[in-house]
């Protein structure tokens, strides 16, 4: 009986020790959904991201990176841009989510008489510089 409780009080003081936390240094984001997957004039692309952060430190920086494949005629369609986001509060094991949203005319295809077929990539950046993965969306067609 006293090896039952003392093996019972030590398996549970392993499982509560080995109990991993989600927030870490680095920032933590990922991808979740977008409004639509062929954006037409006059619309607007809304991508809801997830992000953790341990310290809290996030500030301004996502950096939001347009993927273009290649267009004929060497022009680029892509670009690379940061993101503003708003002032939220900031707090220890911070966690939510992140709405980025473009206008059609702010990614509007460069590709002469055809579509963009596009992939938008986001990093996080915090205050110490801690760079989140990147997380990356399901390929975007923009009408042209």
């Amino acid at each position: 009986m006293r090896y039952t409780a003392l093996f019972s009080i030590l398996l549970f003081s392993g499982l509560v020790g080995c109990n991993k936390n989600k927030y870490k240094t680095v920032p933590s984001l990922t991808y979740k959904s977008v409004n639509t997957k062929v954006l037409n004039r006059n619309e607007t692309l809304q991508f809801t991201l997830s992000f953790t952060d341990a310290e809290g430190d996030l500030t301004d920086s996502l950096t939001v990176i347009k993927e273009v494949r290649v267009c004929p005629a060497g022009i680029n369609g892509s670009f690379v841009q940061p993101y503003k986001l708003p002032e939220f509060p900031t707090g220890k094991n911070q966690q939510g989510e992140i709405v980025v949203s473009y206008n059609y005319n702010d990614v509007n295809p460069k590709c002469v008489s055809r579509n963009d077929t596009a992939v938008f990539k986001f990093v996080l950046k915090d205050k110490a510089q801690n760079k989140s993965d990147t997380a990356v969306s399901e390929p975007i067609v923009i009408i042209n």
